[in-house]
């Protein structure tokens, strides 16, 4: 698939890290260090713009080394860009851990996966076929 992408951050295009990799690690492109205190939430721009084709969504997620090993993660994962956004991609960083985190210019902060979703039109109805499952909701199947 082909993403057109302006580029105006101090770094080189998100990357794959592996040949299978799902997504694309994305780089805070910032002037000054960011300290990011317990609890404390940042905005972090990449620098980075997209247009991406009708269908798809960017989906902005936390990467599992800074949330083990730092407790640093996306507030509001996944994080969702819309085809049709054209602003620069920021990302919403929460530190829950109880120790300070500093955010360096050039650090990979997130990654982001494209994916193909579908537009719904809702089918007004009276009522809707059983299930297994039923009604059983928050907790249903465990203890």
């Amino acid at each position: 698939m082909k993403v057109k992408v302006i580029n105006k951050s101090k770094h080189a295009l998100p990357q794959y890290q592996t040949a299978h990799s799902a997504g694309l690690d994305l780089c805070a492109n910032i002037d000054t260090p960011l300290k990011l205190k317990p609890l404390e939430r940042v905005l972090v721009p990449t620098g980075l713009f997209i247009e991406l084709p009708v269908g798809y969504e960017a989906q902005i997620r936390p990467r599992s080394g800074l949330a083990f090993k730092h407790g640093v993660t996306v507030l509001n994962t996944p994080g969702t860009i819309d085809a049709d956004y054209r602003g620069e991609i920021k990302v919403i960083l929460v530190n829950l851990s109880n120790t300070e985190f500093e955010i360096f210019d050039g650090d990979r902060i997130c990654q982001m996966v494209i994916a193909k979703h579908e537009t719904v039109q809702w089918v007004d109805v009276e009522e809707i076929a059983d299930s297994e499952r039923g009604h059983g909701g928050f907790g249903h199947t465990g203890k």
